[in-house]
């Protein structure tokens, strides 16, 4: 094996995690429920009588925000994985390796809303390191993990998903996309398509999160009785979402891009960044499953919650593929495994440096 198996920016691909990673798991033990799988968000343990579900992630800061935004986005990115066991957050462990420029004056802001958004989310902060050092730097500055606890009938995950299943999907393509180019370079935005323009895409920052996406569409039931797994659509989008979330569960699916919820702003700005929205990174669109008698109530209590959501497809038996549809036209859908954001954001990025 090479570098050149790696990817150029990103994830690791599922090859790659197939071969270097999921063969060497440590200790075997039965109490683990749902352990690492490409494309599953959560690991899920058994402790006593409950089901513990946790994620793991980079502690991602980006002072370029402002520092309400960044640590606003830290602590959403951090706690929207778990939730998509279907599982209320309650526990945050965080280490925080921070560059020697961070001051006292902005770590008070950062911690405290971080502090303010658990305590909202009804999540207690255990434990933790803190503390700053040399060739630390933004915007990865330590890394957390997230458990939410509830009982063992209650979590979700792909294996329960079933064909005819129907594929809901909130907000959207391109959210996080969107909201880091808004964020980042609202000048430009600004140029390009007017102040008022910029405000409203502006607003798409705080999509950014699918922990009440996840939390209010569990209410109406899980597996059998309404949502079996869900997916938060970050690398590569959409597109790569249902085909992580489709090869999880081992079945089929078919995604109707006609239907699928787009959010003002979205097609506009990523057009002007020249990327795909539907393979470009969306943290907070939340990709649901859920049996067809429930749909109509997951799209009700997300509607009560002013989330916007459709039905967009549906799961379909193993080995039959996964497809798209577009304008009536039916092709195979491949996973688009780099995702064009980056490439366009680095390269804006550059080119106002320059």
């Amino acid at each position: 094996m090479t570098n050149q198996d790696l990817p150029e920016i990103g994830k690791i691909s599922p090859a790659i995690f197939r071969e270097l990673i999921f063969p060497h798991l440590g200790a075997k033990k039965n109490s683990v429920l749902i352990g690492p799988q490409h494309g599953v968000d959560v690991g899920i343990v058994e402790i006593g009588d409950q089901a513990v579900a946790l994620t793991t992630d980079p502690v991602f800061i980006v002072p370029e925000y402002g520092w309400e935004k960044a640590a606003w986005f830290a602590i959403h990115i951090l706690v929207s994985d778990v939730v998509t066991s279907g599982l209320p957050p309650a526990y945050l462990s965080i280490d925080l390796n921070l560059p020697m420029a961070m001051t006292k004056e902005q770590l008070e802001c950062v911690w405290k809303v971080i502090h303010r958004e658990c305590q909202q989310m009804g999540i207690a902060i255990v434990c933790g390191h803190t503390g700053r050092y040399e060739n630390c730097h933004y915007p990865m500055v330590g890394g957390a993990t997230v458990l939410a606890v509830g009982s063992k009938d209650a979590y979700v995950t792909p294996a329960f998903a079933r064909p005819g299943d129907k594929i809901i999907i909130t907000k959207g393509p391109a959210i996080e996309a969107v909201g880091i180019f808004s964020a980042m370079f609202p000048d430009l935005l600004q140029e390009k398509f007017g102040s008022a323009f910029r405000e409203k895409a502006g607003r798409i920052f705080y999509m950014m999160s699918v922990v009440e996406d996840a939390l209010a569409a569990v209410k109406v039931g899980v597996r059998d009785h309404g949502v079996s797994a869900m997916h938060d659509a970050t690398e590569c989008g959409i597109y790569g979402g249902v085909h992580e979330l489709a090869s999880a569960a081992g079945l089929g699916a078919t995604l109707d891009k006609d239907k699928i919820v787009v959010e003002e702003c979205v097609n506009e700005v990523c057009q002007y960044f020249d990327i795909d929205p539907y393979s470009s990174i969306s943290e907070g669109t939340l990709i649901i499953l859920c049996r067809e008698h429930k749909a109509g109530d997951v799209l009700r209590v997300l509607s009560e919650k002013s989330i916007k959501a459709s039905i967009a497809g549906e799961m379909t038996n193993p080995g039959e593929g996964i497809f798209l549809i577009e304008e009536g036209k039916k092709q195979r859908l491949e996973h688009p495994v780099v995702d064009p954001f980056w490439r366009a954001f680095y390269k804006t990025l550059e080119q106002k440096r320059t």
